[in-house]
């Protein structure tokens, strides 16, 4: 069960945009009111589906200049090694604190980067859409799978 106080200390974001954000998750069908409690549950499926076709359309990616920050899609922790690359610098969210320097990708919100850092599964889902949203085929295709390993393998 997650509440808007929690999400808005682990994500960063303002209750009124967590509220927005789960009003159009629901209206969009991303997720289904539960009939009991009211509260909002993902419709996996749905959202299966939105991440890994429709995502990169709406939040395209690009590789920019190089900088210091944390690291996403295949050189994040949880995802390094499965796949091998040709030699090309690492993706990462620009962020200050940050100890790796690599191509600058713009996180899907400014306060990405802290947040990936407080939650690992969270972390994990962000980087896998960023592997979806800058990947070739190949990439896309083993990111595509792990996501839904995650979201519809149960």
């Amino acid at each position: 069960p997650y509440s808007v106080r929690n999400l808005e200390t682990l994500l960063g974001i303002s209750k009124s945009e967590i509220n927005a954000s789960i009003n159009r998750s629901v209206s969009s069908g991303l997720a289904i009111k539960d009939r009991n409690s009211g509260r909002a549950n993902p419709n996996r499926r749905n959202l299966h589906n939105f991440i890994v076709h429709g995502l990169k359309f709406v939040f395209p990616a690009k590789a920019g200049a190089m900088t210091r920050g944390i690291p996403t899609a295949f050189a994040a922790p949880m995802l390094k090694g499965l796949l091998i690359s040709g030699g090309d610098y690492i993706h990462i969210w620009p962020f200050a604190e940050g100890r790796d320097i690599g191509q600058s990708v713009e996180p899907l919100f400014k306060s990405v980067p802290e947040a990936a850092l407080k939650d690992e599964r969270l972390y994990e889902y962000l980087a896998l859409v960023d592997a979806l949203r800058l990947g070739n085929q190949r990439e896309a295709k083993l990111a595509e799978g792990r996501v839904y390993e995650r979201l519809l393998k149960k």
